[in-house]
């Protein structure tokens, strides 16, 4: 993640729905953390698509309702955050392009997790699943109401301990120091490892000696941060069961769940593979998906 990336505002994409306040709200703490502005957008379709019958009038009376959905998230945001530059964003088009397109020049792009939340009538997968997995920066999925269960100032990162960007490793060590959090370092996997040949072949590993073994991996990478990061108590955390549902429990209580796309293109970052897909659909906290370059296999998003 560039210097300039990290400069560029925080945009929230936004409909006329009450529950999206906190989608909101999330949106402004980022952009506070983050020493930037916050960029509300709403998108709407004008101009009229080629042989409409609609009148002229259309896209003003579309222009007025842009103004009237945003000006009440920026009228509050101005309220709780007097401090935050607020800039309305009206543009013309589908949501989830649009929010595509900002990501090329903003730092995190929000959006709500389902309809609710952020876009009417639209799973996850519809927008803010096309938004995350094409998203130029990282992009933040919030549920759209508070969890009743307290929530703990930690933030969770998940990672193959074989292929660990060392973006994303900064970008977990960054929000966790903005939080002033904790930071959970998650690998977990059911792939069976080998130790070294026997007199019938290779031996598979119990599973306490696989754990055992990638626990000191990670520990091992690990270490390489903790002296640049004194102040910040980083925990590895090592499991032998599938990485989503590793994920998803350890997102239980957490203020955050840091996950990377692997910078995949196209149809095969469609569904941001297996794990990081099925963390969005069902992680309790918000989820930050990081896009990454993609290093060797990124063997956490194939693990089953």
């Amino acid at each position: 993640m560039d210097d300039q990336r990290m400069t560029g505002a925080v945009v929230v994409g936004v409909v006329d729905a009450e529950q999206q306040r906190l989608v909101v709200r999330r949106a402004a703490e980022e952009a506070i953390r983050r020493g930037t502005d916050l960029r509300i957008l709403h998108a709407v379709e004008w101009p009229l698509p080629p042989g409409s019958t609609e009148s002229a009038g259309k896209a003003a009376t579309n222009v007025e309702h842009a103004e009237r959905v945003i000006a009440p998230f920026a009228e509050a945001i101005n309220h709780q955050f007097p401090e935050l530059e607020v800039v309305p964003d009206l543009v013309s088009g589908s949501p989830a392009p649009a929010l595509i397109d900002r990501s090329s020049e903003a730092s995190v792009i929000v959006v709500g997790h389902r309809g609710t939340g952020g876009f009417p009538r639209l799973p996850l997968g519809s927008v803010s699943l096309q938004v995350a997995t094409h998203s130029a920066c990282p992009v933040l999925v919030v549920r759209p109401t508070k969890s009743a269960e307290p929530q703990e100032n930690r933030v969770v990162v998940g990672v193959d301990v074989e292929d660990i960007p060392s973006g994303l490793m900064k970008f977990a060590l960054d929000a966790a120091e903005s939080r002033h959090a904790a930071l959970e370092v998650v690998y977990a996997n059911t792939r069976p490892e080998l130790l070294a040949a026997g007199p019938t072949g290779p031996l598979l590993a119990t599973h306490e000696a696989a754990s055992s073994s990638a626990h000191e991996a990670l520990e091992k990478v690990l270490s390489a941060y903790r002296p640049h990061h004194p102040s910040l108590n980083i925990r590895a955390r090592v499991e032998r069961r599938r990485p989503a549902h590793c994920l998803v429990d350890a997102s239980r209580h957490a203020s955050l769940l840091i996950v990377g796309s692997h910078g995949r293109t196209g149809l095969k970052r469609l569904l941001l593979g297996s794990v990081s897909g099925e963390v969005l659909h069902t992680a309790t906290c918000p989820v930050m998906v990081v896009p990454t370059p993609q290093q060797g296999s990124a063997r956490l998003s194939s693990n089953h």
